[in-house]
């Protein structure tokens, strides 16, 4: 099949130290599609770091403020890289360009219902991308950190569970329940590395019973949960904070001291 090819977008910046750069995989084994995706580094970064890969939530994008928020905190605070990718039917996936947050919510829906091939494409884009990345000199072949809620663990957990290079993982917002749950309810004791999970106490979409039934059903012997107040989308500011230092705690650093 070849190797897949990363190739820089147009948009890059730096600022307050962070350099942002906008990516596209193809080619390997993504015949007919590509993988648009975000990085994030420390300005002027040499050597390789620890890397974290960011999926985000239905209705949302690569470029979602939570997103670019926990990239940030993780290049300056810890020296490490960050990068995510638009999930199935968002951000720059989409043929019509953006759409509301209901409309992709409701397509997401739709092709999670529909389609059985999405669990597995999407992981085969994040397997590919990530080993496009830890090419890059910058990069390298260091440990790697997965963070993804509700959407991020729909599709997130089958990757971590089949991904020997990941080495811890924040997962949450999601239980044992909707279209894939055989699925889910399969991979969930394969999954071994340390695991951070997060649920909303008042969740509408997905409901404290079937959260904790996925907990439980997750196979690391390292995983702990953090419950707190509030509905689906009220993850508080602190605890995506906290789980960026779980998986800091994990994977080793800082690396590079702020300012360094």
């Amino acid at each position: 099949m070849g190797e897949p090819n990363l190739r820089w977008l147009d948009g890059a910046r730096t600022t307050g130290g962070v350099r942002t750069r906008p990516f596209e995989v193809s080619g390997g084994e993504l015949p007919g599609r590509a993988v648009p995706g975000m990085l994030w580094t420390p300005d002027g970064a040499h050597g390789g770091r620890p890397l974290v890969l960011i999926g985000h939530g239905a209705s949302g994008s690569k470029e979602e403020g939570y997103v670019v928020s926990l990239a940030r905190w993780l290049v300056v605070r810890a020296g490490y890289a960050a990068a995510a990718i638009d999930g199935p039917v968002h951000g720059d996936r989409r043929m019509g360009g953006a759409a509301s947050a209901a409309v992709a919510l409701l397509e997401f829906s739709q092709a999670w219902s529909g389609d059985p091939t999405m669990t597995d494409a999407m992981v085969t884009d994040w397997r590919v991308t990530l080993g496009a990345l830890q090419v890059l000199e910058e990069v390298g072949a260091g440990p790697v950190g997965w963070w993804g809620l509700s959407m991020g663990t729909i599709l997130g957990l089958p990757f971590v569970a089949g991904e020997p290079r990941i080495a811890a993982a924040v997962l949450g917002l999601m239980g044992m329940t909707g279209p894939t749950r055989e699925r889910i309810n399969a991979d969930a004791p394969r999954v071994r590395c340390p695991v951070l999970y997060l649920v909303q106490w008042d969740d509408e979409l997905f409901d404290r019973g079937a959260s904790f039934e996925l907990f439980d059903a997750i196979g690391s012997r390292d995983k702990r949960l953090h419950a707190r107040l509030g509905r689906h989308g009220e993850v508080p500011e602190d605890e995506l904070e906290s789980s960026a230092a779980f998986l800091v705690g994990r994977l080793g650093g800082p690396v590079d001291p702020p300012g360094g």
